[in-house]
Parts: structure tokens; C-alpha cells; sequence
């Protein structure tokens, strides 16, 4: 009679915790319960029923273990379920009364807990690694010492100073020596003499320390000991935690052997970063939980060299601190308990199959099919400008660095390491110190030069080499000879260096935003990454509740293959990382993400353009470009021939606007001549001494990035250097957005007129003609589109590679279906090569075809492919259709030209937004921002509504907030991203490559041009 079950009938229908008698009185709730008020309004319906069966489950552990936090968080989202009633069992009742005595459940959640040891196999490591053995897992390479007088054949022990031989098995240093019991923690790592011999000793965190280093360099004599290989990894461990044989969390955290700090947060808690696992690993976690037999199973994972293996089996643990994984974790085990136990009493539970997580979505023609692949390529976010240096050198010293980091090989050098900066910089001080002995008139150009490299080098105090680069390239005749041919004087055939100086060009803190903020709207292009009105309004907390969960469940159920790629450029790779850390809600900084997530493609050119070396037909265009623009005369008739000969909208409008392009020079010219005045006359007032300009720039940084601008646009010759413009506008836009507080007169103006002449420069540079734009940007961008043709066809070859593993397709109902995402993150150049190729590669005949008619209609008005450009390339399935028809395959092209600019004048056309909502959206008019309703499905023309939103997924009724965008924005800023971001949906059909590879396109293609 010391138990009280639920038995009145208001209470019946609401789950309770109920503790044990030992603990805090009967019928308490537990901690961090919700309020009464909340569990009547939930009630409401319910109040007058009879009451319904419950199941009860009992949850028995030691009271630290059953209060602990991860727990609680757990079984208050599981009493949610409305059939489960949680009681906990004190621990006076689990360790006094006979278990006859015990409340009766149906249900029994226990484990293993200090002072409550029911655990046989996990706390032995011999056990522990012979299972693994036997699953075929793999593990380091060990033997083990066993220091028992009845077993001499297993205590065999050979020390050398740098290896020690176990039972015949030679283990050169460094090697780890583990105690057999696995509740000892007190690990030694050993080091080789080479590195400076001594050992690691790991322990239970105490503090801040986790592990010490100590000179002793021999093993332990006394104890039965595991020694097994060191495994290298990046300096983190994984923690993987299962649920059930087909979820797992991962996160990692600084392995303890690095330097034994323990790394913590603001709230005292050790730092872990979530990660993804490999295919692989799931399937290793999946072994782990069905042979250990632990449904709840944490175990460490080591990568290295590519490989993963398990190092250590916890058994049952939870994740500590992950909202998400509190979720997955009650949903799963309240669902597992439901289909065990609902059918024996009569209680109506429909079982949530894993259908559920098949992507099944409807396309742009409305028909419901399935997603395979999601292919993005996206540009980089906002940035500091670009800065450039060039100057000539021939100092012996200069030679010996080009020779000693292998520059002879190609001829040319790029220096982007701390250790390589840091030898530029000594190499150019000691120059310095020379030259202040030998002043004279040649050299003094050359101090100004070096004094810049120095200070360029000096800028941050510190080298992250991720924002400065030192490209060396050598000229046998020295640079002006090359450069000039018929001046072969004798003293210039000297060889010499051209030593190139960029810096700048860094990701900007808005940039970052921008970037997270877009994988957060981005998770909303998967399936479930809407709330649907025909989902009744979720209680709070339920793993549908939030936009963008569908792509967060299809990666934790091992649905989801996602690799993300980006060029080697900094600005590039901080770019995917932080959308990485918004696509996968992840947490901290963007420095061990990029680590884990972000693979550099610099391999053949993917995603990189060597920017110097131009192709001859680069070249030409470049040489006719400059020419028309440096007539002073307006434009006549055959300069708009010579110029637009593809007819864009946006050209012609710039070249309205612009009329005579000298006359518009002059006027830039003018308006930076006046800026940089404006900017001496700042620096004289006493006032700005100390002005912070935005990114800790300085006023007389910025002087220098415009002085150099005014120095370079006007040549000696009175004549404009016009691959300047791109540079002047990107400085002026800069310093609109982020500088505006310094109120510079005539700033809006030089905007206006330098966007004008950049936005014919630029997108021209990639070629005029159509046969030139498809030259130039298949020279940019073959590489990757032979890896986007790879995506989609292995999409295509995915089924009978998931065949081979029987494991995974017990219980599921589309065995092995993975959606495949890869993204490309990438610069300005490749975002331009690619989209002429969609353009102009004649895939479809436009004069047959009105959707792509105007879809290259809202293209051609577009003016300017801005950060966070995106191209996505999405294909489905339809699985009732015959593999080999014209209907089997879907392709669609979406596109959106990034951020806003700051020039709010209506700039972005709009184009027709993202799907045809379905007749049931229609109501949802508030729901701003959502990728499924962004256009109403019947005038397909109207205007994005979204346009006004930033990427905002929707909210559903009363559903709380995970991730709360930046609110204080003023409007026009460019922080705000532009529109409704899939602003033309276009039906790709890279036709002639899909054709080719056996892809069957959502169109029938009759008239492919063939390029």
C-alpha cells in the first residue's frame, strides 16, 4: 500500500511522474513538471471520459542517475505520450525491499549506476574488446598483460626503451596502456625518445584537467594491463550515444591527450561539438547496440587515416545539454514502448512506420514524388575588399625562399602559411634596415612598397594565414623585359621576382550571419521542413514543431549524405562552415566545424580559378571590352551590338544609365578624388584620432585601400584603367553598408554610377558573345560539371550499393534511401561560368518552352550575382513510374542572386517564387518566408510576397523558437537576404548530359541544341 497509482479520473488521461515513498512524499511531480494550467488546457476534451488505460513505465537507477538533468529533460518529454504514466523508483525501495514489493510496471527502463552495479560485460575490457572482435568491428591492434599467478603463459613482458613486446606482440612507443577493469580511468599514453619521451596519464576529469604529462618513461609493473597501438586523430575524440539500433548522436570533444585542459563553456560545461558520422560508423553503431544488447549505448570512436575505430564501450549514457537529442530520445523509446505494449491493451496507436522519413514532397509540376538529391553551388558572403600589391624584387634573400618552398618547379610560388608569412615579414625588416643606411632616389619607391608589406604582414599582431597570401613568381629576364619585350637594355636581364601582396577579402561578421541564416532557410527545402495545416497544432517541444526539422531528422535517422565542398579561400570556407553550423543546428564556433565538415576542393580545380592566368580568349574579350569603354562618346548603335549582343535586360539598362562611358569615369574619378580629401580632413580632427571603423578597420587603412584606388583608375596617359571599376564599386559598396555612420558626402552617388559601369564590366568580363560566355565558362567551371553530373548519376547507381548491407534494411520500409546533398561553395567566377552554361548551353528551346522563356527572362534582368548567390539543383523520383520512362525523373534549377543590395530601389526583380502551393496552403497568407507558399499557385506572376522577409521559415501556431533570427534590422540593409529565395523555378534539364547519362529528364527534349 506505499504506492499510489493513478486511479482518478482527471488524472488518468495527463502522464505524471510518481516518486518513490523513499523520496519526496507521494504524487510529486517532478522536477521542472509542467504547471497545472498547462495540463488542463491540454485536457480540455478530455475532462468528462472514462478513464483510459495507462501503461506505466518504471524507471529504476540510483537517485544522482534518475534526477539527474539529461533524465529529467527526457521523461518529462516522454510523459507526454498519452498513455504513459512515468513513476520513479526511490532508492530506499531499490536496495531494502524484495523486488515482490516493488510498484508493478509494464515497463522497466534500468541501469547501470555507481552503488548499483548490475553490469557484467561492459566493466571488463577483455569482454568488451572480444565482442567487438567477434561483430567485427574494428578496433586498435592490442594484446593483453594478465598479471594472474594461475595464468603465467598470459604475463609476458618485454620493455625496451622505445617498445614494449606483450606476449610475443611488439608495441613501438607510442602506445597506450589501459587497466582491465574499465572502471578504471587512469590510462597512460606512452611518447617515443624522439618526441621527448615520458607519458600521458588520462583520469577522470578533476576540475580542469582531464590528463598530466610525466617524464616516466617505463610501464607499470604491477596490475593486469591492455596495451594497444595510439591512434592519431585530429586532436578529437567522438562520443557517439545510440537509441536504438537506428539513431545515434555524435559529438566531439578535445581529446583529453592533447594537453589535458578540459575546454568549457560559459557554463562550466566540457565544450563538445556535435558531429555527423559516416555511413560506416552508423553501421558500426548499429553492431555496437545489438551486441552489447543496450538499446541506450555510448561508445567512443577514434578516426584516423580515414578509418574509424571503437576505443571504448560506456554502455547506457545519455547526451548531456542537446534539446534535440532530448527529443529524438523520448520520441523513440516512447515509441518503441507504445508498439511493444499497446496492442495487449486495446489502446489505439497507429505505429509511426519510418515512411515518415521518406522524402516525399510535391514538385513544381505537383506531382508527389520522392527526393534523391540536392546539389548547391553558393557564393561566398559578404567580405572585406579585396587588396592588392605588386612589386618587383631581386634580393638573394627572396631567391633562397623561392627556392627553398620548391618555386623552381612551376615558376611559381603562393605563400599563405604562418611559418612561410612569417619569413616574408623577417626577410622584409631586415631589407628595411638596410635601406635606412643607404637612402637614395630608386629605392625610396621601394621603401613605400616594402613599409607596406610590412605593415600589411604586421596588420592583425598575429598570422591567421586564412586572410593574407605572398604569390612569388619568377621572371629569368626580370619583370619589365618580359613585360615589355623590345627593351632588352642589359642591366633588366637580370632575373627577378614578381612578388604579389593580397590580403583583405575576409569573411565580415554580417557575412557570417548571412551565411547561417541561409542554411537555416535552407534546411526548409527538404522534406518536413514546413508546417503543414493539416498538422493539428503539435504540443510544444514535439519533434515536428519547427521549421527545418525534416532535414535535421533525415540526418540523425542515417537518411541523410551530406558533403560539403569549398574552394581553398578563406573567405570561402568560413562562408560553408557557418552555413553548416545553420543547415545542422550546431553550436560554437565555426573553427572545429570547418574542420570536420567542410572538405577543401582545391583538388583539380573544382571550385578554385587560378584568377592570374587569363585564357587568350579572356584576353580578347577583356581587350574589346576596354575599348568600347574608353571612347568618349555615348553609346551608338553598334556599341550596342558590339557590347549586348545577347540582348540582357540588365545590360541595357546600365548602359542607359551610363550613356558615355568616359564622361562617367570622369565623374568617379572626381567622387573618389573628393573622398579620399574627405578622409585627410577626418584624420586632422582630434576627434577621430581613435575611430573604430567597421571590422577594426582604421581611418588610415581606409585611406590607403582609396588613395591606391585614385592612384591606379586614372593612367599617366589621361586614359581609365578599367578593371578597376569592379574594385571601386565592391570598396564604395563596402563602405556604404558598413561604414555609413561616417556620413561621407557623395558616397550614394559614386554607388550609383560605379554599379552602373561594374555591372557592365563585370558580368562582360565573363564573356560578350554567347560563344565566348560558354568558352570562358567552361574554361572555369568542366571540373565541376562533370562532378554534378557524377552527383546525379550515382544517385541513380545508389540501390545496389545499400544491397550489401542486409542490417539495414531490417524494419525500414525504403531500404537504404538516401537523399544525397552536396554543396559547393564557391567565388563569383564559378557562380557566373556556371549559370552561362545553363543560359547559353541551349538545353531547352525557349521559343517552345514559356517557363524557361521566362525564366531567362528574369536571368537577363538580374544585374549582379551578389554574396550568397545560390544555384540548386534538385532531382527526384517517381517510384510508381517504370525505371526506364520519360516520367521516372524530375530535375528542377532554382536560383536566387543572394543578399539584398543596399541600393534599395526595387533592384531585384521578382520572379515567381518557390512551388505551387496546394489549394490547402492558401489560408496560410501570414506564413511569410515558407519555401512551400511563397506564390499563390493560381497567377503564378504575382510578386513574391516574401520578398520583404528575410529567409524566415515559418512559424507554426504558438510553437517556440529554436533559433532566433537577428531582429534589429533595418530595413535596406544588406543583411537581409534577398527575397523569396527561389525567385524563378526553372525545369533544368541539363538535357544533353542527362540524356547521355541514362537520366531520363521531367520533360520530353525534342530540340537540344547541341554545344
Amino acid at each position: 500500500g506505499m504506492w499510489s497509482l493513478p486511479a482518478s479520473e482527471g488524472e488518468s488521461a495527463t502522464a505524471h511522474f510518481f516518486l518513490g515513498a523513499g523520496d519526496e512524499g507521494l504524487g510529486t511531480r517532478g522536477i521542472g513538471m509542467r504547471t497545472e494550467e498547462s495540463d488542463s488546457e491540454l485536457l480540455e476534451d478530455e475532462e468528462d471520459e472514462p478513464p483510459e488505460p495507462q501503461i506505466i513505465v518504471g524507471i529504476c537507477a540510483m537517485t544522482k542517475k534518475s534526477k539527474s538533468k539529461p533524465m529529467t529533460q527526457i521523461l518529462e518529454r516522454l510523459c507526454r505520450f498519452d498513455y504513459l504514466t512515468v513513476i520513479i523508483l526511490g532508492e530506499d525501495v531499490i536496495l531494502n525491499e524484495p523486488v515482490e514489493n516493488w510498484p508493478s510496471c509494464h515497463c522497466l527502463i534500468s541501469f547501470h549506476s555507481k552503488g548499483w552495479s548490475h553490469q557484467l560485460f561492459l566493466t571488463h575490457w577483455r569482454t568488451v574488446y572480444r565482442i567487438l572482435q567477434e561483430e567485427g568491428i574494428d578496433l586498435p591492434r592490442y594484446a593483453v598483460l594478465n598479471r594472474d599467478p594461475a595464468r603465467p603463459e598470459e604475463c609476458n613482458l618485454i620493455e625496451g626503451e622505445d617498445q614494449v613486446e606483450v606476449n610475443g606482440a611488439v608495441f613501438p612507443k607510442p602506445f597506450v596502456e589501459k587497466p582491465v577493469s574499465a572502471e578504471d580511468h587512469n590510462v597512460y599514453i606512452y611518447y617515443p625518445s624522439s618526441a621527448g619521451g615520458g607519458s600521458q596519464r588520462l583520469f577522470r576529469k578533476i576540475g580542469s584537467r582531464s590528463s598530466v604529462y610525466s617524464p616516466e618513461s617505463s610501464v607499470r609493473k604491477t596490475g593486469s594491463y591492455i596495451y594497444e597501438e595510439f591512434m592519431p586523430t585530429d586532436g578529437t575524440d567522438v562520443k557517439v550515444y545510440t537509441v536504438g539500433p537506428d539513431y545515434a548522436h555524435a559529438e566531439a570533444r578535445k581529446s583529453p591527450a592533447l594537453d589535458g585542459k578540459v575546454e568549457r563553456d560559459s557554463e562550466g560545461k566540457e565544450i563538445r561539438y556535435p558531429v555527423m558520422l559516416t555511413a560506416m560508423e552508423k553501421l558500426v553503431a548499429r553492431k555496437v547496440c545489438v551486441a552489447f544488447k543496450q538499446t541506450v549505448c555510448g561508445f567512443d570512436l577514434l578516426r584516423a587515416n580515414g578509418h574509424s575505430f571503437v576505443c571504448d564501450v560506456n554502455g547506457f549514457s545519455f547526451v548531456k545539454n542537446s534539446m534535440k537529442y532530448y527529443d529524438d530520445c523520448a520520441k523513440i523509446l516512447g515509441n518503441t514502448i507504445m508498439r511493444e505494449l499497446a496492442p495487449q491493451f486495446q489502446i489505439p496507436w497507429s505505429i509511426p512506420t519510418e515512411a515518415e522519413d521518406i522524402p516525399i514532397v510535391p514538385t513544381t509540376s505537383g506531382t508527389m514524388m520522392e527526393l534523391r538529391c540536392v546539389i548547391a553551388i553558393i557564393r561566398h558572403g559578404d567580405r572585406t575588399p579585396k587588396q592588392k600589391m605588386k612589386m618587383e624584387v631581386t634580393h638573394p634573400r627572396f631567391f633562397s625562399l623561392f627556392e627553398k618552398h620548391g618555386g623552381y618547379k612551376t615558376g611559381k610560388l603562393k605563400l599563405k602559411r604562418p611559418e612561410q608569412l612569417q619569413e616574408v615579414l623577417d626577410i622584409t625588416r631586415l631589407l628595411l634596415a638596410e635601406l635606412e643606411k643607404e637612402p637614395g632616389g630608386e629605392i625610396e619607391e621601394k621603401t613605400g612598397k616594402l613599409e607596406q608589406l610590412k605593415s600589411v604582414l604586421e596588420m592583425y599582431g598575429h598570422f591567421s594565414g586564412i586572410n593574407r597570401k605572398v604569390q612569388l613568381t619568377y621572371y629569368p629576364h626580370g619583370v619589365k623585359a618580359t613585360n615589355e619585350g623590345q627593351d632588352q637594355q642589359q642591366e633588366a636581364l637580370t632575373p627577378s621576382l614578381l612578388l604579389v601582396l593580397k590580403w583583405g577579402g575576409e569573411l565580415t561578421p554580417a557575412g557570417r550571419v548571412q551565411a547561417e541564416e541561409l542554411g537555416r532557410a535552407f534546411r526548409c527545402m527538404y522534406p518536413g521542413g514546413q508546417v503543414h495545416s493539416w498538422c493539428s497544432p503539435l504540443p510544444p517541444g514535439d519533434y515536428a514543431g519547427f521549421p527545418g526539422c525534416g532535414l535535421l531528422r533525415l540526418h540523425s535517422t542515417f537518411r541523410h549524405d551530406l558533403k560539403i565542398y569549398a574552394s581553398d579561400e578563406g573567405r570561402v570556407q568560413m562562408t560553408a562552415a557557418a552555413f553548416a553550423k545553420g543547415l545542422l543546428a550546431l553550436e560554437g564556433e565555426l573553427t572545429p566545424i570547418l574542420v570536420q565538415m567542410v572538405k577543401s576542393a582545391n583538388m583539380n580545380g573544382l571550385l578554385d580559378s587560378d584568377g592570374d592566368s587569363l585564357s587568350s580568349c579572356q584576353h580578347r574579350v577583356k581587350a574589346r571590352l576596354h575599348h568600347i569603354l574608353q571612347q568618349d562618346a555615348p553609346f551608338g548603335p553598334e556599341d550596342y551590338d558590339q557590347l549586348a549582343p545577347t540582348g540582357s535586360t540588365s545590360l541595357l539598362n546600365s548602359m542607359a544609365v551610363i550613356k558615355n562611358p568616359v564622361k562617367v569615369c570622369d565623374q568617379v574619378f572626381a567622387l573618389i578624388e573628393n573622398l579620399t580629401h574627405q578622409i585627410r580632413e577626418r584624420m586632422q580632427d582630434p576627434k577621430s584620432v581613435d575611430l573604430q571603423l567597421y571590422h577594426s578597420e582604421t581611418l588610415e587603412l581606409m585611406l590607403q585601400r582609396w588613395s591606391k584606388l585614385e592612384r591606379d583608375f586614372r593612367q599617366k596617359s589621361g586614359r581609365y584603367d578599367i578593371s578597376k571599376i569592379p574594385d571601386i564599386y565592391d570598396c564604395v559598396k563596402y563602405d556604404v553598408q558598413h561604414n555609413g555612420s561616417l556620413g561621407l558626402q557623395g558616397t550614394a552617388e559614386l554607388l550609383r554610377l560605379s554599379k552602373a559601369l561594374a555591372d557592365v564590366v563585370i558580368p562582360q568580363e565573363y564573356g560578350i558573345s554567347r560563344e565566348e560566355k560558354l568558352e570562358i565558362a567552361v574554361g572555369f567551371c568542366l571540373p565541376l560539371l562533370r562532378k554534378i553530373l557524377l552527383d546525379l548519376q550515382r544517385t541513380h547507381e545508389d540501390e545496389s550499393v545499400n544491397k550489401l548491407h542486409p542490417l539495414y534494411s531490417r524494419g525500414v520500409l525504403s531500404p537504404g534511401r538516401h537523399v544525397r546533398t552536396r554543396l559547393y561553395f564557391t567565388s563569383e567566377s564559378h557562380v557566373h561560368s556556371l549559370l552561362s552554361v545553363f543560359r547559353y548551353g541551349g538545353l531547352l528551346d525557349e521559343t517552345q518552352d514559356a517557363q524557361w522563356q521566362r525564366a531567362l527572362a528574369y536571368l537577363s534582368a538580374i544585374s549582379e550575382l551578389n554574396y550568397m548567390t545560390q544555384i540548386v539543383i534538385m532531382l527526384y523520383e517517381d517510384n510508381t513510374r517504370d525505371p526506364l520512362s520519360e516520367e521516372r525523373f524530375h530535375v528542377e534549377l532554382h536560383f536566387s542572386p543572394g543578399v539584398k543590395g543596399v541600393e534599395e530601389e526595387g533592384s531585384a526583380p521578382a520572379g515567381c517564387g518557390f512551388r505551387p502551393a496546394s489549394s490547402e496552403n492558401e489560408e496560410m497568407k501570414t506564413d511569410q518566408g515558407s519555401m512551400e507558399n511563397l506564390c499563390p499557385g493560381k497567377a503564378s506572376d504575382e510578386p513574391d510576397r516574401a520578398l520583404q522577409t528575410s529567409p524566415q521559415p515559418p512559424e507554426g501556431p504558438g510553437l517556440p523558437r529554436r533559433s532566433p533570427l537577428i531582429r534589429n534590422r533595418k530595413a535596406g540593409s544588406m543583411e537581409v537576404m534577398g527575397g523569396a529565395w527561389e525567385k524563378e523555378v526553372v525545369k533544368l534539364l541539363i538535357g544533353q548530359y542527362l540524356m547521355n547519362s541514362g537520366l531520363n529528364t521531367h520533360l520530353s527534349i525534342s530540340s537540344v541544341k547541341h554545344k
